[in-house]
């Protein structure tokens, strides 16, 4: 058993492993709250039927789910960087940014929130549509505003149809996360794929690292549920 596998290093990689969570948290959180954003705004788009943003939208949220999350990672990597030179030394703009010390971090928020941002595009529709019509033009019929109509009618009865898919999506991408160590950024499987080259035990740390994924997970998980009663509040027959 000793030579399949090394307990004490198992068991000793773990705060190592685990003193990366805040950036693998950080990303994932750090995108879900844009990409709330992104897909409010192009569902919203969408359901107005908006001119040239509607074909714009459609085409977006085509191609993130046509291509892998690891070929977006590395065009914004690589894509950003070069669009931003090319306006520097082309039209002056944007002299003041630096692509050499932006932190990979910084781009692979961007490179998730544009992707998770497609996805809760069509969920954030689809919930906004599930709400019955009639409420709709109820909030016309006593003179509420668009606005208004949104954010005190649809958006709260909307948004607890949405939760359990906002959830799984979260889920996700804190799993997809452990892609961005491909574009130097060390978040937990990052820490993990060091510890393992350094002690040529990589079956003992992706145990380890398998289990902090797995108990993040569950945390989350429960917090979710929680989050999705509060919601429920909204619905017709539960008391607050």
């Amino acid at each position: 058993m000793e030579n399949l596998l090394d307990i004490n290093f198992l068991i000793e990689s773990f705060p190592t492993i685990i003193s990366r969570l805040p950036i693998t948290i950080g990303i994932a959180v750090g995108s879900l709250i844009i990409s709330l954003l992104i897909g409010l705004t192009t569902a919203l788009i969408k359901i107005y039927q908006v001119p040239v943003l509607k074909t714009f939208t459609t085409c977006y949220i085509s191609f993130i789910r046509g291509t892998p999350l690891l070929v977006q990672i590395y065009l914004v990597f690589y894509g950003i960087p070069k669009v931003i030179y090319f306006f520097q030394t082309e039209y002056g703009w944007l002299q003041h940014i630096d692509v050499n010390i932006i932190p990979p971090e910084i781009y692979a928020l961007l490179a998730f929130s544009i992707n998770l941002g497609a996805y809760l595009s069509e969920t954030i529709r689809s919930a906004i549509e599930s709400v019955d019509r009639g409420q709709f033009e109820a909030a016309r019929a006593i003179g509420m505003s668009p606005t208004q109509m949104m954010l005190k009618i649809i958006f709260p009865q909307a948004l607890a149809v949405a939760i359990p898919n906002l959830g799984n999506m979260f889920i996700s991408t804190i799993k997809d996360t452990s892609l961005v160590f491909i574009i130097g950024v060390i978040d937990i499987m990052g820490q993990a794929k060091i510890l393992g080259s350094r002690g040529l035990a990589f079956f003992e740390v992706y145990i380890a690292v398998s289990i902090v994924y797995w108990i993040v997970c569950i945390v989350v998980e429960r917090l979710l549920v929680l989050v999705e009663k509060r919601a429920r509040r909204y619905e017709r027959g539960v008391i607050s």
